[in-house]
């Protein structure tokens, strides 16, 4: 078992706030900072010590940091102080809000529709959002959805979509914002002007030990979104081996973080607590998953792919004010993808963003890996469980991730599960397939050990096995 990483308390200490001084004010402090209020270091003091700070000690801070005049070893003080004595939902408020304000918030009132977005903690294989986000736009809600790419073992949207021959995730704001209104959706990566105080923020937490507090993640989380100009946002926080937060005690604490300060923001937000034990689907990889993602559209894919849609998509047309109950919203949804208006939306999205339609016409144009290499089960029985983790790894290992924001990735690259948990198999039946690396990078890599580590994923007994429960719970307040 690996060992958990230690994920600061959503709020500190009940201390009472330290009291402020003007005068003690220091006069070697930048010309930049304002002399309203207390230093740097006092504000970072006063955290150590387990205090609270202002909205506009905050607000100070971050715009400070934004311009220069918080120096970053500053700034990764005060993150490792929120790390050991975190925040109060009033302080992450004001965080979020400060990194939100500062860029632009993207203006939607011209889009007549309520906007409700979707964010997922991430895990490996899941590429719910490319098959959501048109789902939910063809039933009326607006879905103004900026992703991200993919990082160690979970994979990024961005990186999926990119892997529709053409398909271009740029896009300036007004274009966004015309799309949305045009089509009802736009999926682009995040603009150098949305939340620039988190991108220079969270690179500081990636080198300095500090990305795994409760506080600090969640105002990451809800700065981005919150600049969208959205109403609503539904969350899918993952849990388990292939997540990011691997006990339900983390991801509750987290998730009850982010519907609490999305509330305090004055947005409607709910969280959904749902298994990553497993892969989600039957693929990872970035070309594989947007092509099982299309399929979804088209009434067909794993089961498991096609209900977390339906549960997630249901949430955000009750937010959208078109369905009445969940059971109403469920059946426009399954409508939306009988009459194949899903499919309608997402061939314009990919229209208009540069990429190749006919993909979503017939998926099996997304290309794929020439080299692709079996894996057979040696024992008989039933498959009892499927690591995540060592399978998303492996993913990374042979290409299709990265394990820095700057490395490229295959879209080619992937493995496709041919047992889920639970289904028997026979010795010599086959498990999984690699869609390995072709040109120079597939004489770097090591075939046979790629096959040793994906067939140690599978854990077979004699006994039978049920999935994990997909939804573990639904947190609204």
């Amino acid at each position: 078992m690996a060992a958990q990483k230690r994920v600061s308390p959503p709020s500190g200490p009940s201390k009472s706030p330290a009291k402020t001084n003007d005068k003690s004010v220091s006069k070697k402090e930048s010309a930049g900072w304002s002399h309203t209020l207390p230093t740097v270091p006092e504000l970072i003091a006063r955290k150590r010590d387990g205090g609270a700070l202002s909205p506009a000690e905050i607000q100070g801070l971050v715009s400070g940091f934004v311009r220069g005049d918080v120096a970053d070893y500053q700034m990764s003080a005060f993150a490792m102080a929120v790390f050991f004595k975190g925040m109060t939902a009033e302080e992450t408020t004001a965080l979020t809000l400060s990194m939100r304000d500062s860029g632009r918030v993207v203006d939607t009132k011209s889009v007549r529709a309520r906007k409700v977005d979707k964010h997922s903690t991430g895990g490996v294989g899941d590429k719910v959002s490319l098959c959501l986000a048109p789902l939910v736009a063809a039933c009326g809600v607006a879905v103004p959805m900026v992703s991200g790419r993919g990082l160690g073992h979970t994979g990024g949207t961005l990186d999926k979509l990119e892997a529709i021959p053409g398909f271009s995730v740029s896009m300036g704001v007004d274009a966004f914002v015309q799309q949305v209104k045009d089509i009802g959706c736009a999926l682009i990566g995040q603009t150098d002007d949305i939340a620039p105080a988190d991108k220079k923020l969270y690179a500081l937490r990636d080198v300095t030990a500090t990305v795994e507090s409760i506080p600090l993640i969640t105002a990451s989380i809800l700065s981005k979104k919150l600049a969208e100009g959205i109403d609503g946002l539904v969350l899918d926080v993952k849990v388990g081996r292939g997540a990011f937060m691997k006990t339900e005690a983390d991801a509750r604490a987290l998730a009850q973080s982010l519907v609490r300060v999305g509330m305090l923001a004055g947005k409607e937000v709910t969280a959904f607590l749902t298994s990553m034990e497993a892969p989600l689907g039957r693929t990872i990889g970035n070309a594989l998953e947007a092509r099982e993602a299309i399929e979804v559209l088209h009434g067909k894919g794993p089961a498991d792919l096609r209900e977390l849609t339906l549960v997630l998509g249901a949430e955000m047309l009750l937010m959208g004010r078109v369905a009445k109950n969940d059971r109403d919203a469920r059946r426009k949804l399954e409508a939306a993808i009988q009459d194949r208006s899903g499919v309608r939306v997402l061939r314009q999205i990919v229209d208009a963003q540069g990429g190749d339609p006919r993909c979503v016409e017939d998926p099996s144009r997304i290309p794929r890996s020439s080299r692709i290499v079996q894996i057979a089960a040696t024992k008989r029985g039933f498959v009892q469980k499927i690591d995540a983790l060592s399978l998303g790894l492996l993913g990374v290992a042979m290409g299709a991730g990265r394990t820095r924001a700057d490395q490229a990735v295959d879209p080619l690259v992937g493995l496709v599960l041919h047992k889920g948990v639970g289904d028997k198999v026979a010795i010599g039946e086959p498990l999984c397939e690699l869609h390995l690396a072709s040109g120079p990078a597939a004489k770097t890599h090591d075939e046979k050990a790629f096959a040793e580590r994906a067939l140690a994923a599978f854990t077979i007994g004699s006994a039978s096995a049920q999935p994990a429960p997909l939804v573990i719970d639904v947190i609204r307040k």
